[in-house]
């Protein structure tokens, strides 16, 4: 059962001060001396891209899903999910870059596994918040372009003005703690510990977060990007299990710059465990090179994070590119 009391009285907080957004958890603010910092101390190392598997999905599966939730990793944090008639997208980026500019910036190791224009019939959009990596300008476009008004899309407050700009029609915003249904899919915006902007002048004006959809017999987690609090045990205190949580496990070197605002594979395991989840899917890794961490070293962290906490392997799962996943209705 959720304590649909607590619930309220979370989402009565503001988390806001003069149109700015602030975490529930002081973090320090690393500014552009420490950015200057940490390029300057990377300088000449930064990792070098690795290939991966990229698994080729099967289109008759997707156009054809089973009774149970089906979960495919497209790269990064995008997802495809499917039940019950809900082909929803995570976080979409599909673009060769996450950057504001076409020709530099962050560059995809790893091609997408699906492009927009093999994708099922899409009808919702998950967006945590409004980093380059996260949501980008072209995927969204496209994406309008090819399903319109089929789409819904579920964004963060502040967010939706900017979607709107590019042709969105329908949005649903939300705060942290907010709740709206969607047929018999009650939608959660939930807090997340990071931050938002695309540019100099725009630091925090949107709000970052993470989600939570509770179908009738499903719930699944989304985190988006996020550094750790004890806000995790708060969203596994007020809900209970969550059958399906996609986590964060890359982006986290080095740890003095990057630990206020992505975790790592240790402290994702921490978080499967918080909020109570059945199964874990691993993402935010192997597709762009953010941070200092080699391209294949969140794997093996996450492995070794599951064994010193004593989870089982089979709970938190690293899918291939591609991969498709069929995940177990709870008994």
């Amino acid at each position: 059962m959720i304590d649909r009391e607590r619930l309220a009285a979370l989402a009565a907080e503001e988390p806001s001060r003069s149109g700015v957004y602030r975490n529930r958890f002081a973090t320090p603010r690393h500014g552009l001396g420490a950015f200057l910092r940490w390029q300057w101390d990377t300088r000449g190392r930064f990792p070098r891209h690795q290939s991966f598997p990229l698994q080729q999905p099967d289109a008759r599966r997707l156009a054809n899903p089973g009774p149970h939730p089906q979960l495919t990793w497209i790269g990064h944090s995008t997802f495809l999910f499917q039940h019950r008639g809900w082909n929803l997208i995570t976080d979409p980026v599909f673009s060769e870059r996450c950057s504001p500019l076409p020709f530099a910036g962050p560059k995809r190791a790893v091609p997408p596994a699906i492009t927009i224009d093999k994708l099922p019939a899409i009808n919702a959009v998950l967006v945590s918040h409004n980093h380059y990596d996260h949501l980008d300008r072209a995927s969204v476009k496209q994406l309008q372009a090819r399903f319109g008004r089929e789409i819904l899309w579920f964004a963060p407050t502040g967010v939706a003005s900017w979607l709107r700009n590019l042709g969105v029609e329908r949005i649903i915003e939300l705060g942290w703690w907010q709740s709206e249904y969607h047929g018999q899919v009650e939608a959660f915006c939930l807090p997340a510990q990071h931050f938002s902007g695309r540019g100099p002048g725009d630091h925090n004006r949107t709000l970052w977060c993470s989600w939570r959809l509770n179908f009738p017999d499903f719930s699944l987690y989304f985190a988006g990007d996020t550094g750790y609090a004890p806000l995790f045990g708060e969203i596994g205190d007020i809900f209970g299990t969550v059958d399906l949580a996609l986590l964060p496990i890359g982006a986290y070197e080095p740890r003095w710059f990057m630990s206020p605002v992505h975790i790592n594979p240790a402290e994702a395991v921490t978080i499967h465990r918080e909020i109570r989840a059945r199964q874990s899917v691993a993402m935010h890794w192997g597709t762009f090179v953010l941070t200092d961490e080699p391209m294949d070293a969140p794997p093996r962290a996450l492995a070794r994070a599951l064994e010193e906490q004593q989870i089982d392997t089979e709970t938190f799962r690293v899918p291939q590119h591609g991969e498709t996943l069929t995940i177990e209705l709870p008994s």
